[in-house]
């Protein structure tokens, strides 16, 4: 079963995206240093637009993501790997996978204060969203199956 399919059923897409904003939200609240200063600040003024943007946001690409994803899934599935394991193997790809769909959204965004954060976050925004890799991969294993 494709990663699409396994995720199409209404409530279980919900739950998929409650958890990915809950691993967003840890995410950035474990970010440490000067630049987690930064990211959390950023993060903080894109989620103070209004009360349930960030869960807009995700929900609003998500399934952007899981096309995005589901070469990379499917590779797994077709050499009989665990999908968590081979995204945490792949999490280059898988970055890049992700940031391309939110690269395309972020020269669309209506919010200046949106692209702004985006643009001046991008440059570091691969490394962080590579740490989530594994932690993504066992997230949409535990909700595909």
């Amino acid at each position: 079963m494709s990663l699409s399919e396994a995720l199409k059923e209404p409530e279980r897409r919900t739950r998929v995206v409650d958890d990915c904003v809950s691993l967003v939200d840890a995410g950035v609240a474990k970010k440490g240093g000067l630049g987690g200063v930064v990211i959390k600040a950023g993060y903080g003024a894109v989620k103070g637009i209004k009360p349930g943007f960030v869960r807009k946001v995700v929900d609003g690409l998500f399934d952007r993501w899981v096309v995005a994803l589901e070469p990379i899934w499917a590779e797994a599935v077709a050499a009989g790997k665990a999908p968590s394991a081979h995204l945490a193997a792949q999490t280059s790809r898988v970055a890049d996978a992700l940031l391309s769909v939110t690269d395309e959204k972020a020269l669309r965004a209506d919010h200046a204060l949106v692209a702004s954060t985006y643009k001046k976050l991008r440059p570091t925004a691969k490394q962080h969203v590579e740490a989530a890799v594994p932690a993504l991969g066992e997230l949409l294993a535990r909700h595909a199956g």
